[in-house]
């Protein structure tokens, strides 16, 4: 039997916020303290730092339709200065551990498929309208509408899949797993290492370090993950020391021993003064008259189905990792969640380096504790600072930040137990969803096929009243994306 305090008694109440700060962001009411949420703002910013140098690469490299490319050093700001500001907001406002940046394979499509067909202002314009588009569809309930429409076992095989997801990203960034060339004459995709073994020093140091790191995890060390990528990036910055490897291209000649991405040395200049003249650079009119509406609203939908799904997906696999879903699987201030995230898309094409969106590298953050805002303001501002100080941010290599990836992965791995894999009519979606989020290197593509199969099962087992009416609509629009290579081909 509890016995009640002495009315005198003035001992602190740990579940009670011990200030303003703490009320707003609901640090101790969410389990968390201050230590966790700074070192999961760290273990965050560490895992997504190479965007900072992965997104001018991909950027620069290509031309728009009159032949023009992008600076890299203007890229590399701009991508710092939009990735610290919305992290930041949605920190402040939706109070919630998931840091935004330049989204992958979004940067790619604009890079590759979008600029060709205009210039790159116009292409950019196109990254704002898809963003205003997407926070029009917050605003009005309807992006919300369809999150809450998802079975919630189907957003758990969700966060499994981007898990899986996470994990061959991981892989597949240090090295340690590769694409078999086409001259291998094997039906095999993929294969460990450099033809079948694990032969340079960056692998190495990959392997050691997800291996000191397993060792934390298990062993209940506080911070294990943030401990395991500066850990791995002293071992790398020694081998290269000793070792002189290089990145893996010198001079446009592969070098597949070398360093991934980064090569981990100590610059000579740490402070650079950022190139801030890409912002505004945009034009939200020029395409519809250089490309014709017909081709525009293509892109303009396969921009909008890519950032609308993979952020729902991202968001479910945070708070599932933190375990701050409620019962329908839906993380706390999922609309404020939403419309930041929209926003981001829009500032990232005002700022002419893509659509910004929500990052899942956040579960590294979560991970190690986070489990509000505070760690996204910890992230933020590393990036602001990453502006004049990208030297120092690409000490970082993949082969280091890729040991936490691999590790969070198993951790979502984990909620797989919560789905019932005895009825079909939800494993079978749920297995879709997850093992080809890995397999097409999308969370669009496993949502996608998730969603429809779903839609498709239920409908042959005539139980149409357990659909909700948004997800024939859902289910519908996915299709087209699938079909949009031979749409495109039949209208163009």
């Amino acid at each position: 039997m509890a016995v009640a305090p002495p009315e005198n008694d003035t001992s602190p109440d740990p579940s009670r916020p011990v200030n303003r700060f703490d009320r707003y962001f609901e640090v101790t009411a969410r389990g968390s303290t201050m230590s966790r949420e700074v070192r999961g703002g760290l273990a965050t910013f560490f895992t997504m730092a190479y965007i900072v140098v992965l997104n001018p690469l991909i950027l620069g490299s290509a031309v728009d339709i009159e032949g023009n490319s992008l600076p890299i050093p203007a890229i590399a700001a701009a991508t710092a200065l939009i990735a610290g500001l919305m992290t930041i907001m949605m920190g402040a406002v939706a109070r919630f551990p998931l840091a935004l940046a330049a989204g992958l394979g979004i940067n790619a499509l604009v890079a590759y498929e979008i600029a060709p067909e205009m210039t790159w202002a116009d292409a950019m314009g196109l990254v704002v309208i898809e963003g205003v588009i997407i926070a029009i569809l917050v605003l009005t309930g309807l992006r919300t509408a369809v999150f809450r429409s998802v079975p919630t076992q189907l957003k758990t095989a969700i966060g499994v899949g981007i898990g899986l997801f996470l994990t061959i990203i991981g892989l597949v960034d240090a090295g340690f797993v590769r694409r078999l060339p086409d001259e291998a004459n094997t039906t095999v995709p993929l294969g460990l290492g450099i033809g079948g073994r694990l032969v340079s020093w960056p692998m190495l140091v990959f392997v050691l370090g997800l291996l000191l790191t397993l060792v934390l995890v298990v062993r209940r060390v506080k911070g294990a993950i943030l401990l395991g990528i500066l850990g791995s990036t002293v071992l790398a910055m020694l081998v290269e020391a000793v070792g002189n490897i290089g990145p893996s291209v010198v001079d446009g000649v592969p070098n597949p021993k070398g360093w991934s991405l980064n090569v981990p040395t100590l610059p000579s200049n740490p402070f650079d003064v950022p190139d801030l003249s890409l912002l505004g650079k945009f034009n939200v009119l020029g395409s519809w008259e250089r490309a014709g509406w017909l081709v525009v609203l293509m892109f303009i939908f396969t921009l909008l189905i890519t950032d609308f799904f993979d952020t729902m997906g991202t968001m479910v696999a945070v708070g599932q990792e933190g375990g701050m879903l409620d019962e329908q699987g839906t993380p706390p201030r999922a609309k404020e969640i939403l419309l930041v995230d929209s926003i981001g898309a829009a500032a990232g094409g005002a700022a002419s380096v893509s659509s910004n969106t929500s990052y899942i590298e956040s579960a590294a953050g979560v991970a190690e504790g986070a489990r509000t805002g505070v760690a996204n303001l910890v992230t933020g501002l590393l990036f602001l600072l990453a502006m004049f100080l990208a030297p120092l941010v690409v000490i970082v290599p993949f082969e280091a930040a890729s040991v936490a990836l691999v590790v969070v992965g198993f951790l979502m791995m984990t909620a797989v137990r919560a789905i019932d894999w005895s009825d079909y009519e939800i494993a079978i979606p749920a297995f879709l969803t997850i093992v080809l989020m890995p397999f097409t290197y999308s969370i669009s593509n496993g949502i996608g096929a998730g969603l429809i199969v779903y839609v498709v099962v239920k409908l042959a087992k005539g139980r149409f009243r357990e659909i909700h009416p948004l997800l024939y609509g859902v289910a519908g629009l996915f299709v087209v994306y699938f079909l949009r290579g031979p749409l495109e081909a039949l209208l163009f």
